[in-house]
């Protein structure tokens, strides 16, 4: 009998469950990311309490987001390498007029 690759799981974040259907190569992903939403939630949920479940689904949302979005940003290597053509030119500039 052929295991199939794709397979469903059921997720519960805060109060909602559903059900999805993954690869079976991704459900460490997935729990993974099942279990730190619910973190956010709970957080959220101590911080402010009778918000409902929706507001803090959002907010935990927006925290992961922004946690990603900063990532993004300091994985941004584009300064390094203007900073890193700036100083070549400057040296190669150098080197030529000491060489004259």
């Amino acid at each position: 009998m052929e295991v199939s690759e794709d397979f469903t799981i059921t997720l519960r974040l805060g109060k909602q469950s559903f059900s999805i259907t993954i690869r079976r190569t991704d459900e460490e992903v997935y729990r993974a990311a099942e279990k730190l939403i619910n973190q956010k939630i709970n957080s959220y949920a101590s911080q402010y309490p009778d918000q409902g479940n929706e507001t803090y689904l959002c907010m935990a949302a927006l925290s992961i987001a922004l946690s990603l979005k900063q990532n993004e940003f300091r994985n941004d290597t584009q300064p390094f390498v203007d900073s890193m053509k700036r100083m070549l030119h400057t040296l190669e500039d150098t080197l030529e007029t000491n060489a004259q």
